[in-house]
């Protein structure tokens, strides 16, 4: 910066003439107003606002000017940083709330949505409701079984009683995975003949109680719960692949009372104490004597067969309600599994876990059971 000069002449210092003041600003706000986002118009504050701006520099040089002369010159540099100033702010607060209108826009967050838009896993209505049967019989006592899917002829059918002309044997009901390969289809008391007996897909759980009385000591307990697979039609009532639970006594001295308490109890933890239960004469193969079970409707309780009642949509007010089959096992299963008849006697008893699930839950199509909607089984709770 050059020393006061007295001697001084107006046009030797152009930097701070009117007219070199006003093309620095013009250029300043025009560098403003050409910013089109935060970062472009710091750099415009820096190169026109800055210490080594032109504006700036300018300044520097009122020193250099005589008294008469420095006020003026003082005024005009200022009033053209203040113009400049202002002109900085507000496109500050332009590009600001351009700013925040975009974040907005693109990041803009749906409250009413849930907070963890993954909901958790859960067990399926038919494997809550096989837990919760099976619950059911191991506080009673009972273990729980398990077998093979994929099982042997003999397993499935004859040491069950079934013989080989039992038309549930026929293509039309079983799911053959490989033939029979010989004649015969048993090799001993309680074991398949090896390269004899064919194989299917079992079409109940009952092989698990005939491997159950080969391998375990008695007396014998056991609940087997399982999938299962018939040659059937998709339908409203139908599933060509389904869940069963079987429950099986082996002991000395049982005989259809401890089968009917058996029941009993089991109704009244699944559906509440008070629901009374029937037999009917049916037919098994494997039981002798046989029945299927019915319990007075939960719902109406048997009102609705009443004169005047309100009809029942789960019992179709009947009052009674078929649940399961059962029966006293045939002395002939117990034969095939080395089991002596005459000092041993059981009970057993099975029934479909999806039919139950319609039952429990006034379900009409059992295919809602495997159709993988998953608003079907939110209705049952999200137990993991």
């Amino acid at each position: 910066m050059s020393a006061p000069n007295k001697n001084y002449d107006p046009v030797a210092v152009s930097s701070l003439s009117p007219g070199e003041v006003s093309r620095m600003l013009d250029e300043a706000l025009a560098a403003v107003a050409q910013a089109g986002s935060l970062e472009e118009l710091r750099a415009a504050r820096i190169a026109h606002a800055g210490d080594r701006s032109p504006l700036a520099l300018a300044r520097a040089e009122i020193g250099a000017l005589p008294p008469e002369a420095r006020a003026e010159a003082g005024r005009r540099v200022s009033a053209a940083q203040t113009q400049l100033k202002d002109a900085l702010s507000r496109r500050q607060a332009e590009l600001e709330a351009d700013r925040d209108q975009r974040v907005l826009v693109t990041e803009a967050v749906d409250v009413t949505l849930p907070g963890d838009r993954t909901p958790p896993g859960a067990l399926h209505p038919v494997t809550l409701l096989a837990d919760r049967l099976s619950d059911v019989f191991v506080a009673m006592g009972y273990e729980v079984a398990e077998g093979p899917e994929v099982e042997a002829e003999w397993y499935n059918f004859d040491a069950l009683n079934i013989p080989p002309d039992h038309p549930a044997r026929e293509m039309q009901d079983t799911l053959f995975v490989a033939p029979s390969s010989g004649p015969g289809s048993a090799g001993g008391p309680g074991l398949p003949s090896q390269g004899s007996s064919g194989l299917v897909l079992r079409t109940h759980t009952s092989p698990v109680q005939i491997r159950s009385m080969l391998t375990r000591p008695l007396p014998l307990y056991v609940v087997s719960p399982g999938r299962c697979y018939r040659n059937e039609a998709l339908d409203a009532t139908h599933l060509p692949v389904f869940y069963q639970i079987e429950g099986l006594a082996v002991d000395e001295g049982l005989t259809m009372a401890d089968l009917r308490g058996a029941i009993q109890a089991f109704v009244d933890a699944m559906f509440g104490a008070g629901l009374r239960t029937r037999l009917r004469p049916d037919y098994f193969p494997f039981t002798e004597p046989s029945g299927d079970v019915s319990m007075e409707c939960h719902v109406c309780r048997g009102a609705s067969t009443d004169p005047g009642a309100d009809p029942c949509r789960v019992c179709r007010s009947q009052g009674w309600i078929e649940i399961a089959g059962c029966g006293m096992v045939n002395p002939r299963v117990l034969v095939a599994c080395g089991i002596d008849p005459d000092r041993y006697s059981g009970f057993a008893f099975g029934l479909g876990i999806e039919r139950a699930l319609m039952v429990g839950h006034d379900l009409t199509d059992i295919r809602e059971t495997v159709d993988g909607d998953v608003r079907f089984s939110r209705a049952f709770g999200m137990e993991i």
